[in-house]
């Protein structure tokens, strides 16, 4: 989660360069590519911040409007030195299903992921509703058939923290062998 995250600590820009080439050697049917990232470091995240924070206000009706979830979405990016807006550039290839377009992008974002868990850099994948509005597509420049399909925060644990562990259930439970 970005709150283990120190957001003092910066990424290099080469690290990030490298994690984000190694997310472009997904599987993709057809050679699509339908990946696109948006970063967003230094300043930039009180920018996207400000900008979660307004589009909350606007898209959700009075009586569902919670406070904790807004500061939420203020709070959160500026908990991490590098935000990634996951965004699906659609293609015109109407033979390539949309879900497969979907399913590049997350083999995308678990090679970034995997490629910074073993840098020692920490990774958490965000999907608030609002990232799905024509507003956010806007806002990061995308067509209208792109999606943002979440936030991946990046960063350096913070000194002294211990992490959670990690569970799985076990493989056995979920092959089936024939």
């Amino acid at each position: 989660k970005p709150t283990f995250m120190d957001p003092e600590k910066p990424v290099d820009a080469t690290l990030l360069d490298t994690l984000l080439e190694n997310a472009n050697w997904a599987p993709t049917h057809g050679l699509t590519e339908p990946w696109r990232f948006t970063v967003f470091t230094g300043s930039a995240r009180q920018k996207l911040a400000g900008f979660l924070q307004g589009l909350y206000q606007v898209l959700t009706p009075t009586h569902a409007f919670k406070k904790e979830k807004h500061e939420k979405l203020g709070r959160n990016p500026l908990l991490a030195p590098v935000v990634l807006a996951i965004c699906m550039q659609r293609g015109n290839n109407a033979k390539i299903p949309e879900l497969e377009e979907v399913e590049a992008v997350a083999c995308a974002v678990q090679n970034l992921h995997l490629s910074a868990s073993a840098a020692g850099l920490g990774g958490f994948w965000s999907t608030p509703p609002i990232l799905s509005s024509a507003e956010m597509r806007a806002f990061l420049g995308l067509g209208d058939k792109d999606a943002c399909l979440g936030l991946f925060y990046l960063g350096w644990p913070k000194e002294g923290v211990t992490l959670p562990e990690s569970r799985r259930s076990p493989m056995n439970d979920k092959v089936t062998w024939f």
